[in-house]
């Protein structure tokens, strides 16, 4: 991405005040209790088990591990995951 883009990335994201996920095109994680993960943004599931699940991001893998894992729903941009939830790893590009 070019130094130039970046800059109105930047601009518009501070004088429009949006949220830099929006912008950015960054995932968006709300854990609730360890019990419910909503993960927006995501571009497919790699791999899911009972113990983890692996999701594509525009830049990189979002891995979640835990035991019982259940995918509630799941749409073009959103997944709802439930179960015990132990740990979340961002792996980006450069990984």
């Amino acid at each position: 991405m070019s130094r130039f883009v970046r800059k109105i990335r930047k601009w518009t994201v501070d004088a429009l005040d949006l949220p830099s996920d929006l912008v950015y095109d960054l995932p968006r994680l709300t854990l609730i209790g360890g019990q419910q993960l909503y993960i927006e943004n995501h571009r497919g599931v790699v791999h899911f088990s009972p113990e983890e699940l692996h999701l594509a991001l525009s830049q990189g893998t979002l891995e979640v591990e835990g035991k019982e894992l259940v995918i509630k729903a799941i749409m073009p941009e959103e997944v709802v995951i439930e179960g015990r939830i132990f740990g979340i790893k961002y792996r980006g590009m450069e990984e």
